[in-house]
């Protein structure tokens, strides 16, 4: 099952935090264990906003030590921000154990992540001038009031509900995937990729990570590594067509785009609205009707379909 969305304002800022959340709680039923939105807001020249965790939802659960753990992890982190020369500019608390980070770096975002990530239990959601991934366990709604969703404007965003099939219920497993180490990249897909191991290790071969065993987050890594080779967006949605195989549907969002790719049998759904102003797509029609109240017309796109938007 599972359900995905996107949409995109070409003609500027709204209230993207609550549209996605409405779309979102309409696909509940193909998914509630998890919710994750990846969301643009405007971006600041030299800044990025940095959303990380140190722990698991579920880990609070295990008795009073934790809440140490989370403590000292979350300041290791903080240490090792410093160490890079990394200026933050705001920090806040979205739960206990992840966060939203105003930063200001220079350097190379990998060797950043990669540091970070070298703390137990951390891991970085997202990095992007516009880009905010925020995913946890839960519906949409419970999601979106837990990390105050509901004020955010913004461009364009995408999101996920997910029924966990493969893999773990936990945040790690959830989408979306930030297209690691790429600024502003990130990717949601319904469906299954039955040569998931074979084209993993391809890229780990090449020195991409994974954080997951989940088979959605090769496709964000796949599109970090093309997009490095020099590929336009376009280009590796066209790609992935050839060499990926099973059956998906999936979006991929960057700092001012939106692109979606239908494999060949085209059986995972997808339904499309698309106005002068307005993009809107997602698993089930559903979805898009909780944000326009008026009557329009949608359709399907076409197996093999790979369509990009700019706003």
């Amino acid at each position: 099952m599972c359900g995905i969305a996107g949409l995109i304002h070409r003609d500027g800022a709204s209230g993207i935090g609550q549209e996605m959340t409405s779309m979102l709680q309409a696909l509940k039923h193909r998914g509630p264990d998890s919710t994750g939105f990846a969301i643009y807001g405007d971006a600041a020249d030299g800044e990025y906003v940095l959303r990380f965790k140190v722990a698991e939802q579920e880990d609070l659960a295990s008795g009073f030590k934790i809440h140490d753990q989370i403590k000292q992890r979350r300041a290791e982190v903080d240490d090792r921000l410093k160490s890079l020369g990394v200026d933050v500019s705001l920090a806040e608390d979205a739960t206990e154990y992840a966060y939203r980070y105003k930063i200001k770096f220079a350097g190379d975002l990998k060797k950043l992540s990669d540091f970070v990530e070298d703390v137990e239990g951390a891991e970085i959601l997202s990095i992007g001038n516009g880009l905010e991934l925020i995913k946890d366990l839960g519906d949409a709604t419970v999601v979106s009031d837990q990390y105050a969703l509901g004020g955010f404007k913004g461009t364009h965003g995408i999101g996920h509900t997910r029924m966990a099939t493969e893999s773990d219920v936990d945040i790690r497993s959830a989408h979306p995937y930030w297209a690691y180490p790429y600024n502003d990249i990130a990717v949601v897909h319904n469906g299954q990729i039955t040569n998931y191991w074979i084209m993993r290790r391809q890229l780990e071969r090449q020195g991409q990570r994974f954080v997951s065993n989940c088979d959605s987050e090769l496709l964000a890594v796949y599109t970090a590594n093309n997009l490095e080779k020099g590929a336009t967006l376009e280009d590796s949605l066209k790609q992935s067509i050839e060499e990926i195989d099973g059956v998906f549907t999936y979006l991929v969002a960057t700092e001012d785009s939106l692109g979606m790719a239908k494999d060949t049998m085209a059986a995972k759904p997808m339904v499309l609205f698309e106005s002068d102003s307005l993009v809107a797509l997602a698993s089930e029609e559903v979805a898009i009707r909780s944000i326009i109240p008026q009557e329009i017309d949608t359709w399907d796109p076409y197996d093999e379909e790979v369509r990009v938007w700019h706003r």
